[in-house]
């Protein structure tokens, strides 16, 4: 790309208006692990939610999209729109009761809820395993993304992207610690919003050029839309599978239908029925973890109450299912008119390292459409998405590393400024082996089912033991132990089996394992059980015997969960992200086709009765987390 000085301006302005804030709360974060880590437990609300929608979006996450949109039209989104069923179930089921906890970090939690070495084991091998294993994985596809881009647009090397990066991240995550990471958030979202609404504009503008020869975004879209509705994907699902695209026969998957083919079973088991029939409850994957987890835990615990918890994690599910989609899905469309195979990509981009290319690389790719000035915002937002995310898994990998195994288990007895010192050290070594962990992956679609696959099977478990007192922590531990097992042994034990089929499979192994184990392994003691009960007030009837030990009614557990008001809560939760997604994207579609207008007003009259139905029943949970927050409040002064 042909940058100018206006644009280096901009993106220097950009890089300085998000982090130059966060060198003022370094004195404030190395006060202590509480604030170094949990800010205090003092975030509000809105500063939580806007932390928790940067952090997911990464500089991987569009070039993932476009990988979908390419190999298996808009429907394959349904890969990760299906678990809206997992981001509002944490929103009304599970936000308030991790605030109630107390703990600093989720993994803190399993001390609480188990007993004995079985649950410091848990602790100590999940602070290991998450923050170092999975956090340096997921650090590495956002590291990967970063490297095709910067190849793509300045032709840099993988390694000078690793260090350009790795300076800027690790300098800001060891000096500000969690407050530093959610004010460079806040500013960063509306860069990188702004940036990527720019970037699907003018990727209609070189459409309309293309296609008309008229550089009119409104026109693009129109003729896109139009182009696009004769065109269907036919490919099979395995890893290494290139599109073909073919004129509609209705034998493959349209490319802007919003559903699956169904004829197309293969296709529409992975990217629809596999999500949404059993991925968002049986899979833990970081951001949409059932029952709350990772760094989603990590804002939910800093906020300063069960209020602030629970609005936090909705307006963050609200934020990330609709607000951010739609340019991505566009710009990836647009992509398909430009550059409709790997090779015109490498064509555009002669220089570029031929082993980075794939369809993530589209995305990037239709930068160098951008104009003078927007490119420099572009560089800033790529520069933002990548930081958000990687800022936070430092922090959040560095809390398990230090609060979690080293001062748990190998020092327990040093300073607070000792411990924050520690958690500056873990940081450099985290993102030193995410950066050579991002040297072995080739594509985020890859990087994706890797994760998936590691822990198919462990999510129903993080879901029951809210619930049901018989989960232990060695249901934890066969879990994990099975759900690693199955992924490395069940694809060779099934060759030539697609990702979905061998999904399934491990989620029923593991399942079962961990449920077994549940009625004949070893339980938590009850002093355990009944101090938890007191102090999280768990609703269902897996309790009942020690709520009634623990003298706790059931009248104040319904006052305390509005059970029946959670499920209405959820139910019009993910109906108002699903009609406001698929409104938005039949009124996009109308301007080409104009038989979807319908269609988007139908949906537009589900969105306002459903948001009503959401609006009141957040009202009512709102008001009764206040009553519970003063309760607790009342409680502590007596």
């Amino acid at each position: 790309m042909n940058i100018s000085w206006i644009d280096w301006v901009i993106a220097a302005a950009s890089i300085l208006v998000c982090f130059v804030p966060a060198l003022f709360l370094a004195k404030r974060s190395g006060q202590s692990t509480q604030e170094f880590f949990g800010s205090g437990r003092s975030v509000p609300w809105w500063l939580a939610g806007l932390s928790m929608v940067a952090t997911t979006f990464s500089s991987d996450t569009p070039n993932w999209v476009t990988e979908q949109v390419r190999r298996y039209g808009v429907a394959g989104n349904w890969q990760w729109w299906a678990f809206v069923l997992t981001g509002i179930a944490t929103v009304f089921f599970f936000a308030r009761m991790w605030r109630r906890s107390g703990v600093l970090t989720d993994l803190e939690f399993y001390e609480l809820r188990y007993s004995g070495k079985s649950a410091s084991v848990v602790r100590g091998f999940r602070a290991v395993y998450l923050g170092l294993f999975f956090n340096c994985f997921i650090m590495g596809m956002v590291t990967l993304a970063a490297c095709k881009i910067a190849n793509i647009l300045f032709g840099l090397p993988s390694w000078q992207t690793i260090v350009i990066c790795g300076v800027l991240n690790v300098v800001f995550a060891a000096h500000s610690g969690l407050w530093g990471v959610l004010v460079i958030d806040m500013i960063q979202f509306f860069i990188k919003m702004t940036a990527v609404f720019a970037a699907a504009w003018f990727s209609l503008v070189e459409v309309g050029r293309r296609l008309a020869g008229d550089a009119n975004g409104w026109v693009g879209l129109k003729l896109l839309v139009a182009k696009l509705s004769t065109l269907q994907v036919v490919q099979s699902t395995a890893a290494n599978a290139q599109p073909v695209m073919s004129t509609k026969d209705g034998a493959g998957q349209p490319i802007l239908d919003m559903l699956p083919n169904f004829s197309m079973s293969q296709l529409a088991l992975m990217i629809f029925i596999l999500p949404i029939a059993i991925s968002w409850w049986a899979n833990w994957y970081p951001g949409a973890e059932p029952g709350g987890g990772s760094y989603i835990a990590q804002r939910m615990l800093a906020s300063k109450s069960e209020k602030d918890s629970l609005g936090g994690t909705l307006f963050f599910n609200l934020a990330h299912y609709v607000l951010r989609p739609w340019p991505w899905i566009i710009t990836a469309l647009c992509s398909i008119i430009v550059y409709p195979d790997l090779a015109s990509i490498q064509s555009a981009f002669p220089n570029a390292d031929v082993t980075l290319i794939g369809h993530d690389s589209a995305f990037p790719a239709m930068l160098k459409f951008l104009p003078v000035g927007f490119v420099g915002l572009m560089i800033g937002g790529l520069l933002a998405a990548n930081s958000s995310t990687i800022l936070t898994h430092l922090n959040w990998g560095s809390s398990y590393l230090v609060h979690d195994f080293y001062r748990r288990f190998i020092k327990k007895d040093a300073s607070e400024a000792h411990y924050v010192n520690a958690g500056r050290i873990s940081t450099v070594v985290l993102y030193i082996v995410a950066a050579l962990l991002s040297l072995t992956m080739s594509s985020a679609q890859q990087a994706f089912q890797v994760l998936l696959s590691i822990g198919a099977g462990t999510g129903l478990l993080y879901i029951a033991r809210w619930f049901w007192w018989r989960v232990s922590a060695w249901c934890e531990i066969v879990a994990m132990v099975m759900s690693l097992i199955t992924s490395l042994l069940v694809p060779k034990l099934m060759p030539g089996a697609d990702f979905a089929t061998t999904t399934i499979v491990q989620v029923g192994i593991t399942t079962v394992a961990w449920l077994i184990t549940a009625f004949v392994g070893p339980v938590t003691d009850r002093a355990t059980l009944i101090a938890f009960v007191k102090k999280v007030k768990p609703a269902g009837p897996g309790w009942t015997a020690q709520r009634a030990e623990a003298g706790i009614s059931d009248a104040e557990i319904a006052e305390e969960n509005r059970v029946g008001a959670a499920f209405v809560g959820w139910i019009s939760g993910c109906v108002v992200i699903w009609s406001s997604l698929f409104a938005i994207g039949n009124f996009l579609y109308s301007s080409g086709d104009p038989s979807r207008l319908p269609t988007a007003w139908a949906l537009t009259g589900v969105l306002a009765v459903s948001g009503y139905v959401l609006l009141k029943v957040t009202q009512q949970l709102w008001m009764d987390s206040s009553a519970s927050q003063a309760r607790a409040d009342a409680r502590g002064g007596a």
